[in-house]
């Protein structure tokens, strides 16, 4: 097949080396602009007429930049010749030419993106798939390291559940428990925990607290997160289908009921009752096949106790889930937020990490609540991580280049067709001192976000106030729906207010897709400098 490839002066010497091995006969044709982004269809079709007029009907196939603004179309019915858009990066074009006959390129998607969705959509249809296939699961269920919890297959050969926890739900208004329950149930949760209160018995709440919730969840599983023995009676009798937690202290008092319910338990190597809380891995090995022993007929899920980093030992409790199931292949409950809750750090990259160590022990049910604004997403986190971990362990590959990812603030590839010699010969100018605050005559805005349960849910708020009235407020999901309706509206007419305010709702925009706190004026994230000292 005999590929033109129009790029500009910029990115010339990357395509160049990066096509160099491609099994297409390739021409790359350099156009007159540095950057290839700028090119439009009308000049690129006058490019191609002027130095291709006499070879068109050689040429099978023209990929343009896929950083282009305009579709290809126009350059398909002018030239006759099928146009479509490369990939965004340059450096991606070697794998675009390698799929070139397996893969329907685009006149107005990039082909690295759409290489990317395909990915993306066999990589859920292998998990719909497989999630969908009842004879495949009735035989999987028949192994010692799968239970069922309620109508979910829950173990080792099943993705890693999420199981998000509704924290301190006795106290929760009904609003405010229903909202939590969808805001998890939206983000990807597969099982919904009531959290209730340590040291209080709240059993009078429990019947109305799974009344509320249960049309929410829906067919998920529901569990209670209490030691409390009368708190656990009490959902057993009114339709809990998961307990959290037995340990040696309490099991007495309810195994009776939870296997005649026929109820699954999470089981802890401890004794709250009487304080004890065994540390090393030998130690919770023991005391979980005691409590095992204990509770014989009972199923369970085996929580030998993820510790929190640098408290009692992240990697005694790692080697403990190891030792447990190299001679127990029952389901493990792995309480990551035990470690996210309590370390300083963005959510995202230690939910993947964990999930993946988790993957690699064996573990079935990833346990999580969002009690603060640095773990905010994680059951969404660790969801998308669990597919990830999942794919991985199926195809027998490492998480990368699955279809389904977790870089949320940074590429997965360095760009690297963008090169700065355009400065070269460019004269220089930097701001002297800064710009006299002169007030807009057409008013000036205060903006907000509204936090919704989703991204989709969230909006950017601008209220116009005209002689510090509020006269009129401009909602949108984006900043741009947002200025250009300023725009139209011509409530602005200063150029430094117009900066102004494309800065701060592209700030908002950015808060209200990664979660982080926005408040007018201030920076959203921490200046580098900072990190230095």
């Amino acid at each position: 097949m005999n590929v033109l490839i129009i790029t500009g002066n910029l990115a010339y010497p990357l395509i160049k080396e990066v096509v160099a091995d491609s099994k297409e006969n390739i021409i790359v044709h350099v156009a007159e602009t540095q950057v290839a982004a700028f090119l439009t269809p009308r000049q690129i079709i006058k490019e191609v007429k002027t130095h291709f007029s006499d070879k068109l009907d050689d040429i099978d196939l023209i990929l343009v930049p896929g950083l282009i603004k305009k579709g290809t179309r126009e350059i398909t019915k002018e030239l006759g010749i099928p146009t479509f858009k490369g990939s965004t990066d340059g450096a991606d074009l070697a794998m675009v030419l390698n799929l070139i006959d397996d893969i329907t390129l685009s006149e107005d998607k990039p082909a690295d993106k759409l290489i990317e969705e395909e990915k993306r959509k066999e990589a859920f249809k292998f998990i719909e798939d497989f999630e969908n296939d009842e004879e495949n699961i009735k035989e999987l269920l028949k192994k010692p390291n799968n239970i069922l919890i309620r109508n979910l297959p829950v173990g080792e050969d099943f993705p890693m559940r999420v199981l998000s926890e509704i924290a301190n739900a006795p106290f929760l208004s009904k609003e405010a428990l229903i909202n939590k329950c969808q805001y998890f149930v939206d983000s990807g949760a597969d099982m919904i925990d009531i959290g209730m209160a340590a040291g209080e018995d709240f059993s009078d709440k429990i019947p109305e607290l799974i009344e509320t919730l249960r049309p929410i969840v829906g067919d998920r599983p529901l569990s209670i997160d209490t030691l409390n023995a009368n708190e656990i009676k009490v959902a057993a009798e009114n339709g809990i289908d998961f307990v959290l937690s037995l340990d040696l202290g309490n099991n007495g008092e309810v195994q009776d009921i939870l296997k005649e319910k026929g109820i699954p338990a999470v089981l802890l190597p401890t004794n709250f009752t009487q304080g004890i809380s065994p540390k090393t891995p030998a130690e919770r090995v023991e005391a979980m096949h005691q409590l095992i022993k204990d509770t014989e007929g009972l199923e369970y899920v085996a929580d030998l106790i993820l510790d929190p980093v640098n408290s009692s030992s992240i990697v005694e409790s790692i080697i403990a889930c190891h030792d447990f199931h190299k001679v127990n292949p029952a389901p493990m409950f792995f309480g990551v937020g035990n470690v996210t809750e309590l370390m300083d750090a963005d959510s995202g990259g230690v939910n993947v990490l964990l999930a993946g160590i988790g993957m690699e022990l064996g573990v079935s049910i990833l346990f999580t609540p969002e009690e603060s604004g640095k773990t905010r997403g994680s059951v969404y986190e660790l969801s998308t991580a669990s597919k990830m971990m999942f794919l991985a362990k199926h195809r027998k590959s490492i998480p990368k280049d699955l279809g389904i990812n977790l870089v949320a603030f940074k590429d997965k590839h360095k760009r690297n067709d963008i090169i700065l010699n355009e400065r070269d010969g460019v004269e220089e100018t930097r701001l002297q001192k800064p710009l006299k605050f002169i007030r807009d005559k057409a008013g000036s805005f205060k903006i907000s976000v509204d936090y919704g349960t989703t991204v989709k849910d969230s909006k950017i708020i601008a209220t116009h106030f005209k002689k510090n009235q509020a006269d009129l407020v401009i909602v949108g999901q984006t900043a741009k729906e947002v200025y250009e309706e300023i725009i139209t509206k011509e409530l602005v007419t200063r150029m430094e207010h117009a900066a102004y305010l494309g800065s701060e709702l592209q700030k908002a925009e950015i808060a209200m897709i990664t979660g982080k706190e926005y408040v007018q004026d201030f920076e959203l994230f921490k200046n580098p400098d900072e990190f230095k000292n």
